[in-house]
């Protein structure tokens, strides 16, 4: 279908969309779009068939192409995406596959659906519109709420619960017990981890990442919050509202992360801490001490952004200031400096 232009949009183009592809590889018949300034440069050159641009953007289309205008193209094609995805991978029917174990208690909504090899065990709850696939285990106790949707090897261990719209890469394990040991005797004795996790609404959990259940109370994640896959959540930890936690970070039992925190990927917190609120922590960096809300750190031992930022670029120069104060110790002769000190 040709796209031709409209109070949105400036051009035409004859090319049918059939692909989406980055501005520098796009081809006649791509879909592209502008959602870094750093790429403006690349909009004249790219070859796609229509552009999406931020609405302030100034220039015009090639010919046979179209730019479409949007508040945030990123965004804008993020929600084309989605439409995109229910045609690909389109809903499966509701029912429970005939290999599936649910116990006996178990009342599975009619709108659910439950792939081959799940297990769903006593007194569990399975919301509406739940989706299973395959060899989802669903504990003792535990709640999945309206709308989630499981893919392949999640554990969802005994008493904990997911909220609604919950989505759950593959090989999530909610609810592994905490790594809690007292020694005694010369022995590491283990502590009973008996607090569940609890959920809210809309998170999302990348594959392979772990949230440990709780010694005791609960261990909590806020609703809209999305972590990465491998990332580790311990015991007791408490995450706030719309939080991001990038791949391979670990947080330490008991810490508080409040709302709108940003985690980069490969950071280590310690235990029993606070990151206050709006918080941005740089991949790789290491936390020990508590953060006032609106912090911005970088580096291990952290320090503030812009500091650890001139300390890497001073350490850049130690080789060549080591070469000058040798040169100075040899035109004034070795050890002045230190008796002078003296």
């Amino acid at each position: 279908m040709a796209a031709t232009a409209t109070a949105t949009s400036k051009g035409r183009t004859d090319f049918p969309i059939t692909g989406i592809a980055a501005l520098d590889r796009a081809q006649p018949g791509d879909l592209s779009f502008l959602g870094n300034a750093k790429y403006k440069n690349d909009v004249g050159a790219t070859k796609a068939s229509v552009v999406l641009v931020p609405s302030e953007f100034e220039g015009d289309p090639q010919p046979n192409q179209v730019f479409v205008y949007a508040e945030n193209p990123s965004v804008a094609l993020a929600r084309l995406c989605a439409r995109i995805e229910k045609l690909l991978w389109p809903a499966p029917a509701a029912g429970v596959h005939p290999t599936a174990w649910i116990a006996t208690d178990v009342a599975i909504p009619a709108t659910a659906t439950i792939g081959p090899l799940c297990v769903v065990e006593a007194g569990a709850r399975i919301g509406n519109r739940v989706h299973l696939q395959a060899q989802v285990f669903v504990g003792r106790g535990a709640v999945v709420g309206d709308d989630s949707w499981l893919m392949p090897g999640c554990v969802i261990a005994a008493e904990c619960i997911l909220g609604e719209r919950v989505r759950l890469q593959p090989g999530v394990i909610v609810g592994s017990d905490g790594f809690g040991y007292e020694f005694v005797d010369r022995r590491h004795e283990k502590v009973p981890q008996i607090g569940p996790v609890v959920i809210g609404n809309d998170v999302e959990i990348g594959a392979n990442s772990t949230v440990d259940r709780a010694r005791f109370g609960q261990t909590l994640i806020g609703e809209g919050t999305k972590i990465d896959n491998l990332v580790q959540i311990a015991h007791n930890v408490a995450i706030g509202r719309h939080c991001l936690i990038c791949a391979q970070a670990g947080i330490s039992g008991s810490t508080t992360i409040e709302d709108f925190v940003v985690i980069g990927g490969q950071a280590g917190l310690a235990g029993h801490l606070t990151v206050g609120r709006g918080t941005k922590i740089d991949g790789q960096s290491g936390i020990n001490g508590d953060l006032p809300a609106g912090s911005f750190v970088k580096g291990s031992p952290c320090l503030p952004f812009q500091l650890e930022q001139r300390i890497n670029v001073l350490r850049r120069k130690l080789p060549d200031l080591f070469k000058r104060v040798g040169k100075l110790e040899a035109q004034i002769g070795p050890g002045v400096s230190e008796k002078s000190s003296a």
